[in-house]
């Protein structure tokens, strides 16, 4: 967000973003207020215009089709989905086949898959989405072999897949350092102190965030009613009858004000029962510069 801000002050607008920067309905309709311009195509884009590409990344051929229509290219990808493609690519240039283990259809998948260029016909990447997968998959190199993930995968579920692929494939490499992304991570180890003392959870995020969604299967597979929310007016009162506690965590593209439009929700909706406690959880200490523009 802070590098279209500064992109729209550097170029002013209108200042193109290829898909979503984020996956939350509230932040997209923030940005387009401002100017910004969301598109699936680089076909939508004028040439020679502002391009923004999304944290979710993008493969070679969307950057080598940017190049030819001249547009001004500001790469807002999440620098830990740059690792996964580095990774990709690495494993490429070794003549290395490569698992993927991630959501069809996600649009950080694209990136991944999209760095991997077969030097032959039999050399190829390909797409694990469940243990089912993990088991079916059949390759060409199984000695030749690395898998990488999507960065907002399950933390539970991805282990598992990846135990079932170092079984089936015992010389199968992998990352150094777990592709997971940190704020996935923590927010998962958080939700299951959380639902250790309450009833039901909100998650307030979009359907079409994956980490979010997560999130939500996460609590119920743990046993707790578990409800995704884009928005507090989402909540409807029915849910909160007999309920006691309520937990509330957030997807990682989540802003703030989301949450706390929803602790005042519920405020209104129980206005002599509601008190707030925040749990502690992990301390983020992670940062990343923003690109110069």
């Amino acid at each position: 967000m802070n590098i279209v801000d500064k992109s729209i002050q550097t170029y002013g607008t209108p200042i193109y973003v290829r898909h979503e920067l984020v996956h939350n309905s509230y932040v997209v309709a923030q940005l387009s207020n401002k100017g910004v311009i969301f598109v699936e195509q680089l076909d939508e884009v004028p040439n020679g215009s502002v391009l923004v590409f999304s944290a979710h990344g993008v493969s070679k051929r969307i950057r080598e089709q940017a190049k030819i229509k001249n547009l001004i290219v500001i790469d807002a990808t999440c620098p830990l989905v740059t690792k996964v493609h580095k990774e990709v690519a690495l494993a490429n240039r070794n003549n290395m086949e490569v698992i993927l283990i991630g959501h069809s259809g996600h649009p950080e998948v694209e990136g991944p898959m999209g760095q991997y260029v077969p030097i032959n016909s039999e050399q190829k990447i390909y797409l694990v989405e469940s243990q089912s997968d993990a088991w079916s998959v059949q390759v060409n190199h199984p000695n030749h072999l690395f898998f990488v993930t999507q960065t907002t995968l399950s933390i539970d579920d991805a282990a598992e897949i990846i135990a079932i692929l170092n079984r089936r494939f015992p010389n199968i490499l992998g990352p150094r350092k777990n592709d997971i992304c940190y704020a996935t991570f923590n927010r998962q180890n958080a939700l299951k102190n959380l639902a250790l003392a309450v009833e039901m959870i909100f998650v307030v995020g979009s359907m079409a965030s994956s980490n979010s969604v997560r999130l939500m299967e996460l609590a119920r597979r743990i046993g707790k009613s578990a409800y995704l929310i884009g928005h507090a007016n989402d909540i409807q009162r029915n849910w909160l009858y007999g309920i006691n506690n309520i937990g509330i965590t957030a997807g990682a593209s989540a802003p703030d004000i989301l949450v706390l439009q929803v602790i005042e929700k519920l405020r209104l909706l129980s206005p002599d029962h509601v008190v707030v406690e925040k749990m502690v959880g992990q301390e983020k200490n992670i940062f990343f510069d923003t690109p110069k523009i």
